[in-house]
């Protein structure tokens, strides 16, 4: 027990000396001016990318304030279509009234009909700009990572050349 104790003691401290050793790496002017221009073209895309993020998230937001409305307009129409067909029912005459209970269920069943296409339509365009907001997002994202390699290219190459 003691000798595995003491081993991984002198392990630590081993490790510990080796990880302190400064490694010096000579970069040349030329290395240093492509490091500079890979990272500010890295800083220029990651913040387009951001910026191009934000536009779709903003796009999504817009488009489920107006689906949200346009549902509540439709389900307002359908309330209000009720409500008339319900006092259609009480005005008419007792003999008239399986008629008019009969003439309420067909107006309320197209009624109902028309509200759920509204609602279906608004889903429908809400999905697809949720879709196009996440192509626009996985766009960004893909120029990102192509400037950061283009970058690393760079700096690559202006080591190799020196």
């Amino acid at each position: 027990m003691n000798k595995l104790l003491a081993t991984l003691i002198a392990a630590t401290f081993a490790t510990a000396a080796v990880a302190q050793t400064p490694v010096t790496t000579t970069a040349t002017p030329a290395v240093v001016k492509a490091e500079a221009k890979a990272e500010k073209a890295v800083a220029k895309a990651e913040t387009k990318e951001m910026k191009e993020a934000a536009d779709a998230d903003n796009k999504v937001a817009k488009a489920q304030a107006k689906n949200d409305k346009t549902k509540a307009k439709a389900q307002e129409k359908l309330v209000k279509k009720a409500a008339d067909q319900n006092e259609n029912i009480a005005k008419a005459d007792p003999e008239d009234k399986a008629k008019a209970v009969a003439k309420a269920e067909d107006k309320m069943a197209d009624a109902n009909h028309t509200a759920e296409k509204k609602a279906i339509n608004a889903d429908k365009k809400l999905i697809k700009t949720q879709v196009n907001a996440a192509a626009d997002k996985a766009k960004a994202a893909s120029k990102t990572e192509e400037v950061k390699a283009e970058a690393t290219a760079d700096v690559h190459k202006a080591a190799a050349k020196h």
